[in-house]
């Protein structure tokens, strides 16, 4: 009778005291600015038992506008607002149920000057995309981290391999002796994983405000930043708002069920109809596909129409940004995630920071479809997306088949010609390879002079150009991702040479090292190389023509596909012209009188001179 009353006292002490296990293990953002335009923000708190509690904070400067239930009891969501003049300090959080109380820190920071951050990245710019698993190791004491089992095996090609981000600050003089202006590194957030390989990538994140322990730490990347800056050199972010790790925690507890698109047994595979928004004739099953699909079984598909997730997605991005000074974004598998949600993302993030700039990775190759895109362009979509900027995979597409021998000089000058679509061809992220596709020397089977024809021309003609880390020295990779992603000769204890000096480059690297490396100087050299204005002829004979205007700074640059020399007639160019009296080789240095008409090139070469008056 005894154990029947107990029994019966704990059931309805549980029922009438349901607060006794309230508890706050974490809130994100876990701290705000004074002084943002986004001063209302929404608090996702991480605890036990936490619905139906009331919010407020003590002093009662931060204002709780309201307070939302999730499905599960370990969430709850706090909508605040941050008076502009309120002073930067520790301010208490305190949640009430039943009488009790628990309180947590959010400390509201001060803004820092903002001299140097948030610059943006344009035309002047050269990317540099880095892969920090791939690129150096400076600092093996994280190689191994406890309760992180996807360890270090240099031998296997999809493995993490050790590389960080010290490794990164420590060759930041190499990149910037190479006149890189502009570093984009891969995703550094914690991909805490054993499910699959290729967590060394970063694109399966685990905790979207904690940097992986085996590349470092917050701080450590802030001071990449700040040393970064110092240089004179920007740093770009690359955001996934698309999709997380299978081993995310929120996996084994969703805030809400449609915190993700479908569930870990039941979602759609995307079929990566990119093409769909912008076709009129599409079925509205098309774009849930691509929107609401998984990528694979171990990325779960946030569903970003979900205005939690919305909110949390946005302020993540300006938690990063602001709390590290960072210069841009790169916008991960961009048609993927709600369309409407990035077009709020996008816009959120330029009115806090006007000159920050945004790329979307949108993966296809027909300009028509890439262009619809951009905000701004020619067939403007019902979203206006508030994206400044893509990336060029039509202009990759046919780089590619160039290098293959399998389109020419041609298609290069109509796929430029195919410029009026966009809203800004200037801001537009060219490239000749990146970590998802072969690399460039590879797919020109080894031919350095077809390479240093696309290098030139994506180093002259417009748009934002990338380099993919180690193609200034040749690289090759293979046919895999894990191959593509190769070490940094250099980079690495136990490496046979070392890449990043002169002295420990071998004689094929040195070559296309000092070619690019030329390119870069001059393109530094010259603003009509970056910021000029594109004129350009249709080849004759295999010879393409184009001229870079920029006030009296003036290139005329001439790419020859032929197997030999070539005598160029200069008189069909004489309205770019006409008032010219010498021709300067920028790369040999020498001189020509223009009164002899006509020039000769080298066989497969790209050829810059310099026009005098």
């Amino acid at each position: 009778m005894v154990k029947i009353f107990l029994l019966f006292f704990c059931f309805v002490y549980t029922l009438v005291c349901p607060a006794q296990n309230l508890n706050i293990t974490k809130v994100e953002p876990p701290n705000w600015w004074a002084g943002m335009k986004l001063n209302k923000i929404q608090l996702m708190v991480y605890g036990k038992d936490l619905d139906n509690a009331k919010a407020f904070f003590n002093d009662n400067q931060v204002k709780v506008l309201a307070v939302h239930n999730a499905e599960s009891l370990s969430y709850l969501f706090v909508d605040i607002e941050i008076p502009s003049d309120i002073k930067p300090g520790s301010y208490k959080l305190t949640l009430k149920k039943n009488g009790i109380e628990k309180v947590v820190n959010f400390p509201i920071l001060a803004r820092q000057n903002d001299a140097g951050k948030y610059q943006g990245f344009n035309n002047e710019d050269v990317l540099y995309l880095i892969m920090p698993d791939r690129f150096a190791d400076g600092d093996a004491s994280n190689n191994v981290v406890k309760g992180m089992p996807d360890e270090c095996d240099v031998q296997n090609p999809i493995a993490r391999h050790g590389g960080d981000i010290q490794g990164i600050i420590d060759h930041l003089d190499y990149l910037k002796n190479l006149n890189i202006s502009t570093l984009w590194i891969c995703p550094v957030l914690e991909n805490n994983t054993d499910v699959h390989y290729y967590g060394y990538a970063g694109y399966s994140a685990t905790d979207l405000y904690k940097v992986d322990a085996r590349l470092g730490t917050n701080e450590l990347y802030k001071k990449l930043v700040d040393d970064v800056h110092a240089k004179g050199m920007k740093i770009i972010l690359d955001h996934v708002s698309n999709h997380i790790s299978i081993s995310h925690p929120w996996m084994n507890d969703l805030p809400f069920a449609d915190w993700i698109n479908g569930s870990v047994k039941q979602h759609l595979a995307t079929r990566h109809d990119k093409l769909a928004f912008a076709d009129i004739h599409r079925d509205s099953s098309t774009i849930i596909n691509t929107t609401k699909g998984w990528f694979t079984n171990y990325l779960p598909d946030l569903n970003q129409a979900n205005p939690y997730v919305s909110n949390y997605l946005i302020e993540n991005t300006i938690w990063w940004i602001e709390s590290t000074g960072l210069d841009g974004i790169r916008e991960d598998t961009y048609p993927y995630s709600d369309q409407i949600y990035l077009s709020n993302w996008a816009k959120t993030i330029l009115e806090e920071y006007p000159k920050l700039n945004i790329v979307g990775e949108v993966w296809t190759g027909d300009a028509v479809f890439l262009s619809s895109f951009q905000k701004g362009n020619y067939y403007p979509r019902q979203i206006d997306s508030n994206l400044p900027a893509v990336t060029d995979f039509s202009t990759y597409d046919t780089y590619t088949a160039f290098l293959r021998g399998k389109a020419g000089l041609q298609n290069i000058y109509e796929d430029y010609a195919k410029d009026f679509i966009y809203g800004n061809p200037q801001n537009l992220v060219t490239f000749m390879d990146n970590h998802d596709v072969g690399r460039a020397l590879m797919q020109a089977g080894g031919d350095v002079k077809k390479f240093e024809m696309v290098v030139t021309m994506l180093l002259t003609s417009r748009g934002i150009p990338e380099l993919f880390y180690g193609t200034e020295i040749g690289m090759m990779g293979g046919n895999d991702d894990g191959t593509v992603r190769s070490d940094f000769p250099g980079g690495f204890a136990g490496d046979k040479h070392n890449a990043f000096t002169k002295e420990g480059r071998t004689k094929s690297e040195d070559i296309i090292y000092d070619y690019l490396s030329t390119l870069l100087n001059l393109r530094k050299e010259h603003k009509a190389l970056s910021e000029g204005k594109l004129i350009q002829y249709p080849p004759v004979d295999n010879v393409f023509v184009y001229f870079k205007n920029y006030d009296n700074d003036r290139v005329m640059v001439i790419m020859n596909n032929n197997s030999d020399e070539k005598e160029i007639d200069l008189s069909r160019f004489s309205d770019q012209l006409k008032d010219v009296k010498n021709i300067k080789n920028l790369t040999t240095g020498k001189t020509y009188n223009f009164t002899d008409n006509s020039i000769n090139v080298e066989s497969e070469s790209g050829n810059l001179f310099l026009l005098l008056k």
